[in-house]
């Protein structure tokens, strides 16, 4: 396809978000429920013996064993992904999420069959993983690769946006069945959004077997391993990326999965944890487009540092806030967080994406935001709770922690080059030389 045709009018848009955006929401839905399980039910679930705290950290470490994988499926993804096409990578990535959320819905407490459970667990969660790390990569650039001229940005958030979307059905569902029971999530109750999330799979899979068929890639026999030409062309662009997206993932998953705890923890129900993450992925879906628009204006590099910025004084605020034990002050507090979070949220597909040229684009940043979410995100939680232990529940630890993470965005974000004006043709002119490089990385 033409990386840079002009744009086809309101039906394209909407075909791309359909496939890029609600797509990603249905596979993310999926992968937030685990989170919101692991930080409400699944502590008593599946580690029913240990106190409260310490489960939830357990439970968080177990959430981060998906994250092991998404490097791997982001390498095996990204690679299939550049030699055979997006589409048919997004198709088996998001059957296999479907699957495994399925098969978690199914299991056996930890009171049925002992410790075989929580294996069973973290081995469907690594699957889930690998499934996720080819997700992002190419959702995110089938709406880069076809937006309009000066509208990549936009377009390239429609992920950003799905993973918003995601969020908001997790959390509609899991309140809606915490309602539903009372606010007692440890029966059957927990596995009715996982067995749910297998079946809206089959409506993402719909929208992405409808997409227009790519046009047959051009025959690479010199290019054999992508990811190796791109670590030869471009290893300080690559290091730069894993930055990023290390201290973005951190604080997005200090921001959902985190607070959900923390809210029970500090007194507040389930259901009203769940209404508080609600509000948070509403203003991420709102604000992510607007800042990505903004960043097609002036620039990646000036929202993503700004918005870094605010999002630091962001986290200082919101614990003072919620602690005032005010339903409506906690839920602006939420939102005030998920709006900022989105000046960070809408430009990185875009961001990441203009880095690297065609021929590498899907492995380079796919293994890098994959990479930087395995060591950022997967911790996030975990780290963010080990503070809130060792200082005695004290909250401005786990703020200093995401603020740490915030400035890593800005050093690395105003390290990289500025994308925003150059057209894809001019991003791809030194594919001569990739593919020079590429042919140096053969045995």
């Amino acid at each position: 396809m033409d990386n840079q045709h002009q744009g086809t009018g309101a039906l394209s848009a909407r075909k791309t978000f359909w496939v890029s955006g609600m797509g990603t929401a249905l596979e993310y839905y999926d992968f937030f429920i685990y989170g919101y399980a692991a930080a409400l039910v699944f502590p008593a679930v599946f580690f029913p013996e240990m106190d409260r705290l310490t489960a939830t950290l357990i439970a968080f470490s177990a959430f981060g064993a998906g994250f092991l994988a998404r490097p791997l499926g982001g390498i095996v993804f990204g690679h299939f992904g550049d030699k055979v096409g997006r589409q048919k990578v997004l198709v088996f990535t998001l059957l296999m999420m479907g699957v495994s959320t399925l098969l978690i819905g199914c299991l056996p407490s930890y009171a049925s069959v002992g410790v075989a459970a929580p294996v069973l667990l973290v081995l469907l969660r690594l699957l889930q993983g690998f499934a996720a790390g080819g997700e992002w990569g190419g959702a995110a650039l089938f709406g880069i690769e076809n937006a309009p001229r000066g509208r990549r940005g936009l377009w390239g958030s429609f992920t950003s946006m799905g993973i918003g979307i995601g969020g908001i059905l997790a959390s509609a569902v899991f309140a809606t069945v915490s309602l539903a029971y009372d606010d007692d999530l440890t029966g059957f109750a927990w596995r009715i959004p996982f067995l749910l999330g297998g079946v809206l799979v089959l409506i993402g899979l719909y929208a992405r077997l409808q997409a227009p068929r790519e046009a047959p890639a051009p025959r690479q026999k010199e290019t054999p391993v992508p990811l190796l030409a791109a670590l030869r062309a471009r290893p300080r662009e690559l290091l730069l990326c894993i930055g990023v997206a290390f201290g973005y993932t951190t604080i997005a998953y200090i921001g959902t999965t985190f607070f959900l705890s923390y809210a029970t923890l500090i007194g507040y129900g389930n259901t009203e944890a769940l209404l508080f993450d609600f509000a948070l992925s509403i203003t991420i879906v709102i604000s992510a487009p607007l800042f990505a628009l903004l960043s097609d204006h002036i620039g990646r590099k000036r929202v993503m540092i700004l918005g870094s910025a605010l999002m630091a004084a962001g986290f200082f605020a919101f614990f003072p806030l919620i602690s005032q034990h005010s339903l409506w002050l906690s839920l602006a507090a939420y939102a005030l967080v998920g709006a900022l979070m989105g000046a960070t949220q809408g430009p990185i597909p875009a961001f990441l994406g203009e880095q690297f040229p065609r021929e590498m684009r899907f492995s380079s940043i796919s293994a890098t935001y994959q990479i930087g979410a395995a060591l950022g995100g997967g911790t996030a939680s975990s780290i963010a709770t080990a503070i809130l232990i060792a200082s005695d529940q004290n909250p401005l630890g786990v703020a200093l922690y995401a603020a740490g993470a915030l400035g890593l965005v800005a050093l690395c974000s105003c390290l990289l080059r500025e994308t925003a004006r150059l057209s894809m043709a001019e991003i791809d002119q030194d594919r001569r030389e990739c593919r020079q490089l590429a042919a140096q990385s053969l045995p």
